[in-house]
């Protein structure tokens, strides 16, 4: 368990970390209050899908743009601008639901802005990650650890979001994530990185992208798994949405339910990110990934057909271990074979198939749920995931070479 924690060793990932670790929970109390807050006010799935898409669609349509800027520009000086917007955003969610001047349309249009500052956020954070480490070699323990901060968040963020839910209301889980911005951009100012060498040629916006783009096509690897990502985001991951309708009509629950599930999610995710962490450097391979997809699409077949919530629980922490080994492994696999120079424009692409087309199978999802209710949809996401996954092994047999006469 100690080699887990190597990349700690290094100044700069160890203050990223603490500062992240704090940030992350205050994000995800957040996330929660958003979706309990919408499905309170409205009792529709069609508006709780429709305030997802509008948190996620700029990633689907900025992030290319946002991985160009940050291979131009100084990724640190990029993230500390981002952090800085989502404090603000997010003291105005507070603002706005404490004084009681909210309505739907007014936490949508926030969400809107949060997903374009994360479309320039998250490309530069996860480009940021191979300069906090001095050692190339600890990158892939950088990544699963930061998985693992992600997912201790996950765990702690819901179940303190449905106490707050309980008895303080939505808007005091918007003002702690405000306050927990302080922490993030603390790390950031305390840290001492070498400048990253300048570029004899820097590509502007368009011919950026293009690049990115031509250096994928000659890359089946990177391109399969990204795909990959692209199908599993858009069919499975935005089972997510219903969960508030889980909480109230199935297991006929309130805000601490709806902790309970995410949490219990949460659970499974850290278990599996701490999973990788342990892994020796190397380990990580494409098959793995694909057999982790495989989990997870299994681990939701099982909650959606769940009529009991300790069943469900259950069969939230086998999903969550099983995406987080996919969306862990898929990254790794993807920042370990891909050149620096292209780093930030290709990982905007796989930002882009991992939280950019969540929001189009979001509304799915919800005019779903309308339609079918909501255990129907999540095993119709289910089905589609292992088609997801059985088209993919079929691409590979297709693409591996004929064995020599």
């Amino acid at each position: 368990m100690l080699t887990a924690f190597r990349s700690l060793e290094h100044r700069n990932f160890r203050l990223y970390y603490a500062g992240q670790s704090v940030s992350l929970i205050g994000t995800w109390m957040q996330r929660l209050a958003v979706g309990w807050l919408v499905y309170s006010a409205t009792h529709s799935s069609v508006l709780l899908g429709v305030v997802m898409f509008a948190g996620q669609i700029p990633t689907l349509l900025l992030a290319p743009y946002g991985g160009t800027v940050a291979d131009r520009y100084s990724r640190y000086r990029i993230l500390v601008f981002t952090q800085v917007a989502s404090f603000i955003q997010a003291s105005l969610l507070a603002g706005l639901v404490l004084g009681g001047y909210y309505n739907t349309w007014a936490v949508a249009s926030l969400s809107l802005l949060l997903g374009t500052i994360n479309a320039f956020d998250i490309p530069a954070r996860q480009s940021l990650l191979v300069e906090l480490v001095d050692n190339p070699a600890y990158l892939p323990n950088a990544i699963a650890l930061n998985s693992t901060m992600v997912n201790v968040a996950r765990l702690l963020g819901p179940a303190i979001a449905g106490l707050l839910l309980t008895y303080l209301g939505a808007g005091t889980c918007f003002a702690l994530n405000a306050l927990s911005f302080g922490a993030v951009i603390a790390s950031l100012l305390l840290m001492r990185l070498v400048p990253r060498p300048p570029r004899a040629h820097r590509p502007g916006t368009w011919e950026g992208l293009r690049e990115g783009w031509a250096y994928l096509r000659q890359a089946p690897g990177l391109r399969r798994q990204i795909l990959l990502m692209a199908g599993i985001a858009c069919c499975v991951m935005p089972y997510g949405t219903l969960l508030p309708v889980f909480a109230r009509e199935v297991f006929h629950g309130a805000a601490g339910t709806f902790g309970w599930l995410n949490s219990m999610s949460g659970l499974g995710a850290l278990a599996g990110a701490l999973y990788l962490a342990s892994r020796p450097a190397g380990s990580h391979q494409s098959r793995h990934v694909s057999y982790a997809a495989l989990a997870f699409c299994l681990g939701l077949l099982g909650f959606a057909l769940s009529a009991r919530l300790p069943v469900a629980l259950v069969f939230s922490v086998l999903s969550g271990t099983g995406m987080m080994l996919f969306i862990a492994g898929t990254n790794t696999f993807v920042q370990t074979h891909v050149d620096d120079r292209m780093r930030g424009r290709v990982l905007s692409y796989y930002v882009m198939a991992f939280q950019g087309v969540q929001p189009l199978g979001s509304l799915l999802v919800g005019w779903l749920a309308r339609q079918l209710g909501a255990p129907h949809t999540v095993l119709l996401q289910a089905t589609a995931g292992l088609l997801v996954v059985l088209m993919f092994w079929q691409s590979k047999k297709a693409l591996a070479p004929a064995p020599a006469a």
